[in-house]
């Protein structure tokens, strides 16, 4: 694990990955206000305000996160979505050393073109070759199909279900949440360590 580090910009054939600032709050505010993005993670879309709390939380989370945040990826000068490779920081998250959380979340109108796939492959690459990371997992509700599948296009394995509370019923909750991973061992055995900007044959492919 890399210490003491600045969280880096990233680019691949699709997208540019900057770290998170202020000058996103506009972008975030619009992404934020559709309930349907949100419809697996709260009750409700976030108001302007919860959106400007969020975001300097997150800043400050990032700037003694060792490299690790979150990511606006834009394509030719448009915001497409926000990508995130955190440390472990839910209920269901313990604290390891060299492990972070991967995750993703766009506008409905870039759904289903491949851009979530896109950065969370670039993320993977990053936490390991970059960053050193040892292991990378991302969760979810396990009804959340097209999310599951992103996480197997960027090679992440199912690991296991558990059990979330939520404060509000959210419908499909019953079915608990679900966690995949990936380690570094796994990533160079199987992917060879290989820059994988672009959908790879060996992997699974998603329309997202």
């Amino acid at each position: 694990m890399v210490y003491g580090m600045s969280q880096a910009a990233l680019r691949t054939d699709r997208l540019e990955l900057v770290p998170l600032s202020e000058d996103h709050l506009p972008f975030l505010v619009d992404l934020n206000s559709d309930p349907v993005v949100h419809r697996f993670l709260f009750h409700r879309s976030l108001t302007a305000e919860e959106t400007e709390e969020r975001l300097c939380h997150a800043l400050a989370a990032a700037a003694e996160a060792n490299g690790l945040g979150q990511w606006i990826g834009s394509s030719d000068g448009e915001p497409i979505g926000l990508w995130m490779l955190q440390p472990p920081h839910g209920p269901n998250q313990p604290r390891v050393p060299g492990e972070a959380d991967l995750g993703y979340r766009l506008p409905q109108r870039h759904w289903r073109q491949g851009y979530a796939s896109a950065g969370a492959r670039e993320l993977v690459r990053h936490g390991f070759e970059d960053l050193g990371l040892t292991r990378i997992f991302a969760q979810t509700m396990a009804v959340n199909q097209p999310s599951r599948a992103t996480m197997a296009s960027a090679g992440l394995r199912f690991v296991r279900t558990f059990a979330e509370e939520y404060d509000v019923p959210i419908p499909g909750q019953e079915q608990g949440g679900v966690e995949y991973d990936i380690t570094r061992e796994r990533w160079l055995t199987e992917f060879g360590g290989r820059h994988l900007h672009d959908p790879d044959p060996t992997y699974p492919q998603h329309p997202l």
